[in-house]
């Protein structure tokens, strides 16, 4: 957007990232300001940068079969060309659907809530799905669009935005600044299970705070008082 689009459209996105806007409906608007050749979005998306430490956690926490995903809340176009350069064309991406016809845009959302239309792609749903299945879920995010899926998940590892928002919150999470710090991570962590299965924790489920359980059906924006969501049991918070 601040590359390709003129106008004030930060202001807008000033509302999402406090919470007060859905990203659906903050999405439907900035994709008619796009006036682009759309080789040059593409462009734009494959200048950007990618912590080295990515393709070799995602390898080896496959070849320990944990299931990894790419799961978005944003326009998405970008990431399947972005992961097919790194060589993982094959990683699952949950996001949403924009194609492109001369100069603009259209984004559709088939990865959203049927029936909570706040955000474009419902990342609380892809944790709940794995928990569902009988997995602990390990949530790696770092920004506005995570909110609704850190408060889900059963190991939390954030920086930037995200940190703010757990901390908001009072949700347990791990700071991160690479890729390796994860990779890490997830070695020792399978080494004690290794060692001892008990050590492990599985899936835990944890009150709905978002979404149409709370919220009621058809909502495009949070309701006013749904940030910070209520207070859980106090938790120790992991540095």
């Amino acid at each position: 957007m601040a590359e390709h689009v003129a106008g004030d459209w930060e202001a807008e996105a000033a509302k999402y990232d406090a919470g007060g806007m859905g990203s659906r409906r903050l999405m439907g608007w900035e994709i008619g300001l796009i006036d682009a050749d759309p080789a040059d979005l593409f462009a734009t998306a494959a200048g950007q940068p990618h912590d080295p430490g990515f393709v070799g956690l995602v390898r080896r926490a496959r070849a320990a079969g944990i299931p990894v995903e790419v799961v978005s809340d944003g326009f998405g176009f970008f990431i399947r060309p972005a992961l097919a350069t790194l060589g993982l064309a094959d990683l699952p991406v949950v996001t949403a659907n924009t194609t492109f016809a001369s100069r603009s845009a259209r984004i559709e959302f088939p990865n959203g809530h049927p029936t909570c239309l706040v955000c474009g792609t419902c990342k609380r749903e892809r944790v709940r799905a794995y928990q569902a299945a009988g997995r602990a879920v390990v949530f790696i995010g770092d920004g506005e669009s995570d909110r609704y899926a850190a408060g889900y998940a059963d190991v939390v590892w954030a920086k930037r935005a995200l940190v703010k928002i757990c901390l908001e919150a009072g949700w347990p999470f791990r700071r991160w600044t690479e890729f390796a710090e994860i990779d890490a991570w997830r070695e020792r962590t399978l080494g004690a299970w290794r060692d001892n299965p008990t050590s492990l924790a599985g899936p835990r489920g944890r009150p709905f705070f978002c979404g149409p359980e709370v919220w009621g059906e058809g909502l495009v924006d949070p309701p006013p008082d749904a940030w910070p969501p209520p207070p859980e049991e106090p938790r120790e918070v992991i540095g």
